[in-house]
């Protein structure tokens, strides 16, 4: 490798902040010029949508409706972490608990967002906490099944060093058995996150009355899409910014122990 694409690899790799904002640029870049080749309401250009975000943002209307939603998907994605992980170590330690609930398990695994969101809905009524609690349900399932297999994968010799050593079961579970379940847990939030958002909108659209998902389905109704897409946007955005600057700080520092 020449000098020159040394330290053109070299700068990529200390500034992947530099790559992201990049890779963000072309695709405004691409969605431009296709949207000006097109010039069709049915996809508005990025310069319109962010006048439409500017616009939103001076009313106080999209402020509003974002904080609303993003508390519900951190109410939802904190139960169905908490419940999810709980179950999950259970079983991956339990042979009985695994072979009691894994049916349990598929079950909710497959069950369709929509009916348990439209049954919570009969069942409690209109309520933020049917709500709140249809998402977490949709995503516990999927929480428990990764965090049992990596109760399944623990190495069991740290376990019993940590029990010769008369090591008390807080800190056990705090530097024995939580640092190998980490790639787990981050893997789970993830996945967690990414689902639970989706899910928050639905809800919102299906039985709310504000949020990001209840003014995505006014703007439907008006085939609106700049609109829609100033709102998905910014969600979109924050929760991108979540990622960046919650999740992989946390995760480098979790996994310094490894080798």
């Amino acid at each position: 490798m020449s000098s020159s694409a040394a330290q053109r690899a070299s700068w990529l790799r200390a500034f992947p902040l530099a790559q992201r904002i990049g890779s963000i640029a072309l695709l405004i870049a691409i969605w431009q010029l296709t949207a000006e080749a097109l010039h069709s309401r049915m996809l508005p250009s990025a310069g319109a949508v962010f006048i439409e975000l500017v616009r939103l943002c001076a009313d106080g209307s999209l402020p509003f409706n974002l904080g609303i939603t993003l508390a519900r998907v951190a109410a939802a994605f904190l139960v169905a972490m908490a419940v999810g992980t709980a179950i999950g170590i259970a079983m991956g330690r339990s042979k009985t608990l695994d072979v009691l609930f894994d049916s349990w398990l598929v079950l909710l695994l497959n069950l369709p967002a929509l009916v348990i969101i439209v049954l919570a809905y009969v069942w409690f009524g209109l309520t933020e906490a049917a709500a709140i609690g249809a998402v977490a349900v949709n995503k516990i399932p999927a929480v428990a099944v990764t965090l049992r297999e990596g109760a399944r994968a623990l190495d069991r010799s740290y376990s019993q060093m940590a029990q010769s050593f008369h090591v008390g079961r807080w800190r056990t579970l705090r530097h024995v058995i939580l640092p190998q379940l980490y790639p787990y847990l981050f893997a789970a939030a993830r996945s967690g996150l990414a689902l639970v958002w989706k899910i928050v909108l639905i809800v919102e659209l299906l039985g709310r009355s504000n949020g990001v998902g209840f003014e995505i389905q006014l703007y439907f109704q008006q085939f609106d899409v700049t609109g829609i897409l100033a709102y998905t946007i910014a969600f979109v955005a924050v929760i991108q910014l979540i990622e960046w600057v919650l999740f992989q700080p946390l995760e480098r520092r979790a996994g310094r122990w490894r080798p």
